[in-house]
């Protein structure tokens, strides 16, 4: 059973539970989307239903533990998501908001934005893969999620104006309580909205429509790119100064989802360029994109790993008896990573025939991806369990031990 009635012990981060369940539903999907030839933007249910009613085979069982997977961590993300929604909103109304409002970490309340625009996502990939005919009609929906997307990044910026206009008149940033990357959750939202607008510009066949994805796409990337700079220089800066606050120390790694978000949105975007406008990216060029945003990831992950590793933090905080909702952010990391690792498989290895499909070598390049989703997957399940549910000692107050 799932706490509830939290308010003043509510905390914004609990967003990243949601955000980290239905990144995931996404990293399995990608699967079927990489691996199974579709003639839609993305694998739908018109590709998957012959497999699943013809014959018994081994392709059949597995698309049918994808599905599984998907759609089981799909409703958990809408769960949690609920969850969130009722108990942010009686969060509101106390005066732990009021005093997160005035402060420094006001900047946490960009997990909101972020994590509704990975429900737009998640609602799409589902309505592909169980909506018969869909993509007959999907050029209408295209107009639909920029409207969506747009929406959540008009809400992203009105909080990060509210954040950066107090900030810059009253002064009230405090480097000794920011001495992490925790801030950098706000690139981290806008760059989640960038690739949700990248989308249409990736599927559709209306030149108008690619257009307007493509700017608005690139409007929020550039914000991302330009305050990622901003804020790795504040935070290395703190935290080369104060060091790093240890429940925070999942930051260090939050450069991997953004850069994985950034990473697909220039996929994306190049795609959408070359197939509307006549402006094709070559595959070797995108061979040294990917490598090099692959190599920032790996760069961060070394590094955050080594700090936490030598704070214990994965003792205490995720198999020990510490607790922190921040601790969720352990897992955009381990969704991103396999992500992105499947964009460098399928378009920078087998985009340039150094990998074939099919081949050992292509399931030896996947093993460790998939390793690092099952791991990410029993953290994620362990978090929610220790974080979020009631334990069964306070659900059953009289039972007493033997």
């Amino acid at each position: 059973m799932i706490q509830k009635n939290l308010h003043d012990k509510y905390s914004p981060m609990y967003h990243l539970g949601a955000l980290g369940s239905g990144g995931l539903a996404i990293s399995f999907f990608l699967y079927l989307n990489f691996l199974l030839p579709h003639e839609s933007g993305i694998i739908s249910f018109d590709q998957l239903w012959p497999i699943l009613s013809g014959e018994p085979s081994l392709k059949a069982f597995w698309v049918s533990l994808c599905l599984v997977v998907v759609f089981a961590l799909s409703a958990m993300h809408i769960a949690l998501m609920i969850w969130n929604t009722r108990e942010f909103s009686l969060f509101k109304k106390t005066d732990a908001y009021h005093k997160l409002r005035d402060s420094s970490a006001e900047i946490s309340l960009m997990v909101v934005p972020l994590t509704m625009a990975m429900t737009v996502n998640v609602l799409f990939v589902n309505s592909s893969l169980l909506i018969p005919g869909l993509w007959e009609v999907i050029e209408y929906m295209f107009p639909l999620a920029m409207i969506a997307f747009v929406a959540i990044g008009i809400y992203a910026l009105r909080i990060l104006g509210d954040y950066f206009v107090r900030m810059l008149l009253h002064k009230g940033y405090s480097f000794e309580q920011n001495n992490s990357l925790a801030p950098m959750v706000s690139i981290f939202a806008l760059s989640m909205i960038a690739v949700g607008l990248a989308a249409p510009a990736a599927m559709s066949h209306v030149r108008e429509v690619v257009a307007i994805a493509i700017a608005l796409s690139a409007f929020f990337a550039t914000s991302a790119a330009l305050l990622m700079i901003v804020m790795l220089v504040i935070g290395f800066h703190t935290m080369l100064t104060h060091g790093i606050r240890p429940e925070a120390a999942p930051s260090l790694w939050l450069m991997i989802p953004i850069t994985t978000l950034l990473g697909i949105t220039f996929m994306r975007t190049t795609h959408g360029m070359g197939e509307a406008f006549g402006g094709h990216t070559s595959s070797g060029e995108v061979f040294i994109v990917l490598m090099a945003i692959f190599s920032v990831q790996l760069i961060f992950g070394m590094i955050g790993y080594t700090v936490m590793k030598r704070l214990n933090y994965f003792k205490d905080f995720i198999w020990g008896s510490k607790t922190h909702a921040t601790t969720y952010a352990l897992v955009c990391p381990g969704v991103a990573l396999p992500v992105f690792g499947l964009f460098v498989v399928k378009f920078g290895l087998m985009g340039n025939m150094l990998v074939m499909m099919w081949t050992p070598w292509m399931y030896l390049f996947l093993l460790p991806f998939l390793l690092v989703q099952l791991k990410t997957l029993q953290v994620l399940l362990t978090l929610v369990s220790k974080l979020q549910l009631v334990p069964a000692a306070a659900r059953m107050p009289n039972m007493q031990t033997a």
